[in-house]
C-alpha cells in the first residue's frame, strides 16, 4: 500500500493490487478504486454508514474503496467534488437529508441533489428525539409548546449547525405549534448537548444515538420522538403524533449517489451489491446501534424520495422565512 496516498481522515478498504495502465477501461466495474465522499464529519452517521457499506463491500465483493470526508458549506464541497469528477462510478457521494434543503437555501448553488447525480441508492433512516434541558418546568411537548406560548421568543433551541435536520425541524415545530424560539446554531456538536444540559439552550430536536445515555441518566429530558411509531431505544417516549402532532414525522437518511451520466448497468451494479449488504443482520444490528434503520430499494425510489423532500422543505423554508446567516 505504499504507493497509495491517503489522506487525513481516509480510510481503505480491500485490497489495493496496482492496475496496469490501459487496464480499467478493459475489465468490467468496479475494476479501479471507488471513492465516497462524505459531506460530513469524522464519526457522523454519514460518515460511520458510509464505512460500514464500504467495509461489507470490500468483504463480499472484494472491491476496493476510500472514504473520505468533505464536509461544510452547507454539504455544498461534497457535492462540488463528486460533480467535478468523471460520470464513470468511480466517485460516488454520500447523500442526506441537508441536500435537499441547498436548493431552497442556496438558489444559484452549482449543483442539485436531483439535477446532477444519478441516486444510487437509499441506505438507512433514522429519527430525531425532543429533548430539554432538565431544568425546564415541562415534561410534556404539550407543556412546551404553553411554556413557548407564555413566553414568545424568550426560550432557544439549539441546532447541530444551520440548514441540519435539527435546525430544520425545530422550524418545522414552532410553525405548526404556532410558537416563537430562537434558533442557536453550533458547529461543535458537543458544545451543543453541553449548552442544553446546563441550560443556556432549552430544547433540541436531536438523534438519538449521542443522547440515550443522557437521558437514561437524566442529564436530558425526552419528550418525544419523531417516528411514526414508538422506537425501541427509547420505548417509553411517545411519538410526535400520540403528542398531537402528526406532521412533525420526519425522517432523516443517508444514501448512495453518483454523476449524473454514470452508466445504469454501473449504478444497477451498486445498488445490487448494497441492498445485498442491507439484508445481512450484523449490518441491521450496527445500524440499529446508532439509531437507524436499512432501507434499501431502488435508485427510482430514492430519486422519487430526493425529488419529495426538496419539494417539502422548499415549503418549510418559505413558511418559516429562513434564510442563511
Amino acid at each position: 500500500m505504499s504507493n497509495i496516498h491517503v489522506p487525513r481522515r481516509t480510510f481503505l478498504f480491500g485490497s489495493l493490487a496496482g492496475l496496469l495502465p490501459g487496464q480499467v477501461a478493459a475489465q468490467p466495474y468496479p475494476s479501479n478504486l471507488i471513492r465516497v465522499v462524505v459531506p460530513a464529519g469524522a464519526g457522523t452517521p454519514p460518515d460511520i454508514i458510509s464505512r460500514m457499506i464500504a467495509d461489507e463491500l470490500a468483504a463480499n465483493e472484494g472491491w476496493r474503496l476510500v472514504v473520505e470526508d468533505r464536509p461544510g458549506a452547507l454539504q455544498t464541497i461534497a457535492m462540488n467534488d463528486v460533480s467535478g469528477r468523471p460520470a464513470d462510478g468511480y466517485t460516488l457521494l454520500t447523500m442526506s437529508l441537508p441536500m435537499t434543503v441547498t436548493p431552497a437555501l442556496l438558489p444559484k448553488a452549482e449543483t442539485r441533489a436531483d439535477v446532477d447525480f444519478d441516486p444510487v441508492i437509499k441506505i438507512s433512516k433514522s429519527y430525531t428525539v425532543l429533548v430539554t434541558t432538565p431544568s425546564l418546568p415541562v415534561d410534556s411537548l404539550a407543556g412546551l409548546v404553553a411554556l413557548l406560548k407564555s413566553k414568545p421568543g424568550k426560550l432557544n433551541f439549539s441546532s447541530a449547525g444551520f440548514g441540519t435536520p435539527s435546525h430544520l425541524i425545530g422550524e418545522m415545530f414552532a410553525l405548526q405549534a404556532g410558537v416563537r424560539a430562537t434558533h442557536v446554531p453550533y458547529q461543535q456538536f458537543s458544545q451543543a448537548i453541553t449548552d442544553l444540559i446546563s441550560g443556556n439552550v432549552q430544547y433540541m430536536f436531536v438523534t438519538t444515538l449521542p443522547v440515550i445515555d443522557l437521558i437514561a441518566t437524566g442529564k436530558l429530558r425526552a419528550l418525544a420522538v419523531t417516528a411514526p411509531t414508538r422506537i425501541a431505544a427509547l420505548g417509553d417516549i411517545p411519538t410526535v403524533i400520540e403528542a398531537g402532532f402528526p406532521d412533525l414525522v420526519t425522517a432523516d437518511w443517508i444514501g448512495f449517489a453518483a454523476k449524473r451520466g454514470t452508466a445504469a448497468e454501473v449504478t444497477s451494479q451498486l445498488n445490487k451489491a448494497i441492498n445485498k449488504v442491507l439484508l445481512e443482520p450484523k449490518i441491521r444490528a450496527s445500524l440499529d446501534k446508532i439509531g437507524a434503520v436499512a432501507v434499501g430499494g431502488t435508485a427510482a425510489e430514492f430519486g422519487e424520495g430526493i425529488r419529495s423532500d426538496i419539494a417539502h422543505w422548499a415549503k418549510v423554508v418559505k413558511d418559516a422565512d429562513i434564510k442563511l446567516p
